[in-house]
């Protein structure tokens, strides 16, 4: 998610990105507009982008607002030119009972967005028609700079039907991995609808470069999503079927509550940890990161591991999922998981070590999939 996208601010408390494709806009946008005229004009064009930027926004939170009331709560939103890619919270997601339910979900979700941007492209239409009586909104090219109100409208009608195309993750494929899903698992599915939008996006980049460029762009946007939406699945993939014990560290250092605050400076000075197990004996009684060795030092002076460790803490065993430690770590906000056999210290996870193994698991099952593909 963070590889090909910035972070600009949250909305709604929903953590939102740009992807990179969004960045490139402008420069084709002022591109295209020297070719046809040729002159461009820099603040127009921002505008333009800016205009591009709004229906997308409003394309998404027509989604997100949709999704809360189905019970799935969006944690963050990669906004492409097209639309978006939102990023799910697993730890308060509700699944649907029945395969029936998760496809009538999904349409009503994917068909949100679209009627987002027919709406207010009739308001924009409403208004510009009232203000300013002779408008001509038919005249061609409709997404131009040199006219944004009807930029406006047009961004928001060729949003709305780019996005009924079936090519996954627009709204079109969404709708089209639903299909699939009624009678494959959700992965398969998404596999499907993916290669059906990089056939698709290869077709619009290649038809493209001997007609428009701007169907190049679209071709290119869209395999941009597919890309990221599939990276999305094979982590999920990872996180459904791989176990605590293929990837806890075995190896890892122990502090002692009766373990001075130096000294446990000094273990971790010597450790790759930044979180430490408290152990008593054969007993687990807590846990402390270096950040909190070196905050209580600082403000109290040498003291006792046992005063400010953490004596609140989650533990999980050797067969979970990688996906219910994640939720741990990530609900509770919580640095370190020991993972216990028989009320036995046996390996520990941390959220480092996790999203180090998850990436590495990842990469390693699409290289796989991409070698039985050739």
């Amino acid at each position: 998610m963070r590889s090909f996208s910035i972070h600009v601010g949250r909305l709604f408390g929903v953590e939102v990105r740009l992807h990179l494709t969004f960045l490139i806009l402008p420069l084709f946008i002022f591109w295209t507009e020297y070719n046809a005229h040729p002159t461009a004009n820099g603040p127009r064009d921002l505008a333009l982008v800016g205009i591009v930027l709004a229906c997308v926004a409003a394309h998404e939170i027509g989604h997100m607002l949709v999704a809360r009331r189905a019970g799935l709560i969006p944690k963050a939103v990669i906004l492409l030119p097209l639309g978006g890619v939102t990023v799910y919270d697993e730890s308060r997601l509700e699944k649907p009972q029945s395969p029936d339910a998760a496809w009538q979900r999904e349409v009503r979700i994917a068909l949100t967005g679209p009627l987002v941007n027919l709406a207010f492209a009739f308001i924009a239409g409403a208004v510009i028609f009232t203000t300013f009586p002779g408008t001509d909104l038919l005249k061609w090219p409709f997404l131009q700079s040199s006219n944004l109100p009807r930029s406006l409208v047009w961004a928001n009608l060729y949003i709305a039907g780019l996005n009924l195309l079936p090519a996954y993750p627009l709204d079109g494929g969404r709708i089209l991995r639903a299909m699939f899903a009624r009678k494959v698992d959700p992965a398969a599915a998404t596999r499907r609808a993916v290669s059906i939008s990089h056939a698709l996006a290869m077709v619009l980049m290649v038809g493209g470069l001997f007609s428009n460029t701007w169907l190049t762009m679209i071709g290119l946007i869209i395999f941009s999503a597919a890309q990221l939406e599939e990276r999305a699945v094979i982590f999920q993939s990872v996180l459904d079927n791989v176990r605590l014990e293929e990837v806890m560290l075995t190896d890892f250092a122990t502090l002692s509550p009766a373990d001075t605050l130096e000294d446990a400076l000094d273990k971790a000075v010597h450790s790759l940890q930044d979180d430490f197990p408290v152990v008593r004996g054969s007993d687990m009684v807590g846990v402390i990161s270096r950040q909190r060795i070196l905050e209580a030092l600082r403000a109290e002076g040498n003291g006792y591991v046992q005063a400010v460790m953490n004596k609140l803490f989650e533990v999980s065993a050797k067969q979970e999922s990688l996906g219910s430690a994640f939720r741990k770590l990530t609900s509770r906000n919580l640095s370190i998981i020991p993972v216990v056999e028989d009320q036995r210290l046996v390996g520990i996870v941390t959220l480092q070590n996790l999203m180090h193994s998850m990436a590495l698991l990842a990469e390693s099952r699409k290289l796989r999939r991409d070698d039985q593909r050739s």
